[in-house]
């Protein structure tokens, strides 16, 4: 047998101690994965596991001591001088496990190491819900998925993608894992395709409320909201409904860019965590400002701070379909054309907020009239006032055209200028490496 040493993905437990088995199980899954090798220590020396029977009986009573269960592979027992052993393997799962005590635990090293709090929300958030997009909802069938919905789709996929093959309707279905092989709706062909998919996903919902005030007022000045509207059905219909709100569109239209609202319904509906239940994407609009909430904090890597470069999607099937449909017109751009439309509307740049179970866009209705009047000319060399001038005609320039406007100054001269104006507050950074490009502020 080919042992590794204990470690970060290496384990040995001698005996049936069906307690430290799940610790490890539950240890392996939140962290990396790792390799299990049970009835021998990490020095060779044999343990009281003598048969497979024996071993079955442990993994069991360790398995039924994890919430939720803790899945094994690669289970291989064998029989070694003087004794019996099995090694198993444990993939990196996609939820949180604890132990029934409710001890959360990783692997550190050669240990297994209980954490809490703050440790608990990142390693929530950093779960992949891939997997969870792609499991089966008991208890629907392929009757709950509406046809009509689903030919509206394939139409307007097929219009973005005119050279691809047109397959059978359930053939495209089980392709982009809104079906199962046996046609049973997945998380993510019910929520964008389903008739009522609240009926097996009540938190599949978005709420809008209306306030008086800066704060939770409604009319009359009391302590509460003057209109709340709920939007059911499919994930589009929840956009569509949302977005032709009654009077919302008109207040968007005058208080907001049309284009960043609609950005962060998008958002808020294409990345919540469906995972949490009990909580609905939240529109909330007061005299200042529009506040959207979907559940779930920021996943894997992603911060406030590096939102604008970094990208990653929590609901990869769900953002693909809603590409496909035209609800996103470029993956990954959502936040920067948030950004971007607002500034260029006179507003201040949307402000996020990110919690440990919620994530917050807010829009600003207020607008700075100094922000085209400005006489920057007195801070600014003939190169930038150059930049400047072509940021407001074509909305935003590049450091590529930036050096096609000054083709004999050095790129690192030109990018300081950049930086320069940016630190001023002058022009607004958007993407990263390749896709950096300058607008107004």
């Amino acid at each position: 047998m080919n042992r590794g040493a204990p470690g970060q993905q290496w384990a040995y437990i001698p005996d049936a101690d069906s307690d430290l088995i799940a610790e490890t199980l539950v240890a392996f899954a939140n962290s990396e994965g790792g390799t299990l090798v049970l009835g021998m220590d990490a020095d060779g020396r044999l343990g009281d596991i003598f048969s497979d029977e024996e071993a079955t009986d442990a993994l069991r009573a360790a398995e039924r001591k994890c919430r939720p269960p803790v899945r094994t592979s690669d289970w291989q027992p064998e029989t070694v001088s003087g004794g019996y052993v099995v090694v198993l393997r444990v993939d990196r799962s996609s939820d949180m496990h604890a132990l029934v005590d409710g001890r959360v635990l990783v692997r550190r090293g050669t240990e297994n190491v209980p954490i809490s709090g703050e440790e608990i929300d990142r390693l929530l958030n950093s779960r992949p819900a891939g997997d969870f997009e792609l499991q089966a909802i008991p208890g629907a069938s392929r009757d709950d998925l509406d046809d009509n919905v689903i030919r509206d789709y394939m139409e307007r996929r097929q219009a973005r993608n005119p050279r691809h093959t047109i397959l059978p309707t359930d053939k495209l279905l089980q392709q982009i894992g809104a079906l199962t092989a046996e046609a049973t709706p997945t998380v993510s062909g019910l929520l964008l395709f389903g008739k009522e998919p609240q009926l097996f996903m009540p938190q599949c919902r978005a709420v809008f409320v209306k306030f008086a005030d800066t704060g939770p007022r409604g009319p009359e000045g009391s302590f509460g909201y003057g209109r709340r509207e709920e939007f059911l059905g499919p994930l589009p219909q929840i956009i569509d409904r949302a977005w032709r709100v009654k009077g919302l569109e008109r207040v968007e239209n005058t208080e907001y860019p049309s284009s960043a609202v609609r950005e962060a319904l998008v958002n808020a509906v294409a990345h919540r965590d469906y995972r949490i239940t009990g909580r609905s994407i939240e529109i909330r609009m007061y005299t200042d400002r529009m506040e959207v909430t979907s559940p779930g904090g920021l996943p894997a890597h992603i911060t406030v701070d590096n939102l604008v470069e970094e990208h990653y999607s929590r609901n990869p099937r769900i953002v693909n379909g809603l590409y496909q449909w035209g609800y996103i017109e470029e993956l990954g751009l959502g936040i920067d054309r948030m950004i971007e439309d607002m500034v260029k509307a006179g507003h201040p740049p949307p402000t996020f907020e990110a919690r440990s179970h919620r994530f917050t866009v807010i829009l600003s209705n207020t607008r700075d009239v100094r922000r085209s009047a400005q006489p920057w000319e007195e801070n600014m060399n003939e190169r930038q006032m150059k930049a400047l001038e072509y940021v407001q005609r074509n909305g935003y320039i590049t450091n590529g055209d930036y050096r096609t406007l000054c083709p004999h100054v050095g790129a690192e001269t030109l990018r300081l200028d950049l930086v320069d104006m940016v630190n001023k507050g002058i022009l607004l950074k958007i993407g990263d490496k390749r896709g950096t490009r300058y607008i107004n502020k």
